[in-house]
């Protein structure tokens, strides 16, 4: 049993820093006003490393040593822990698809980014693969990140007409 309870400390303390994880991950993003399309693409990115790093670290031998300790141990710590394992997964999951679906509007950022307001041309082409994955997407169709993709196309489509104009 002081094994046991040596083991369940430690769990709690992952349990801890892993619940730190997760709801700064969740906290509203702080990006610059005029920030393009690409924030958006970096940002999950990192989010997305962020959390296959955890996941790995989860899944390492040691990790499941001392859980399936704690499971015969019938611990009651391990409730916590498989909540904060599936959320942790769920966080990670939805990462990689937005990672996925977001590469998939990469190749019209550049467009957007040229000195020229001729990006026109690329606009029903960008809509059409937005619509895909606001219809395909189990995670990205939420009006919260579409908000924030639309808004940095946007921005990105403002500094494109800025810098032609200035520079024209």
């Amino acid at each position: 049993t002081e094994v046991t309870e040596k083991l369940e400390e430690v769990v709690m303390i992952w349990t801890k820093q892993i619940r730190q994880v997760l709801v700064e991950s969740e906290q509203i993003r702080r990006e610059a006003d005029d920030v393009g399309p690409s924030a958006e693409l970096e940002h999950w990115k990192s989010r997305m490393s962020s959390f296959n790093s955890l996941l790995d670290e989860i899944k390492s031998s040691r990790v499941k040593k001392i859980i399936s300790i704690l499971q015969a141990a019938r611990s009651k710590t391990l409730k916590q822990w498989k909540e904060l394992d599936g959320r942790i997964t769920i966080a990670a999951n939805e990462a990689k698809d937005n990672v996925r679906y977001l590469y998939t509007l990469d190749k019209f950022f550049g467009p957007l980014a040229n000195a020229s307001p001729v990006m026109m041309e690329h606009i029903p082409s960008l809509m059409n693969t937005i619509c895909m994955i606001y219809c395909t997407s189990p995670y990205y169709n939420t009006s919260e990140h579409m908000t924030s993709l639309f808004l940095k196309i946007t921005n990105q489509m403002i500094n494109t007409c800025k810098t032609y104009l200035c520079e024209g």
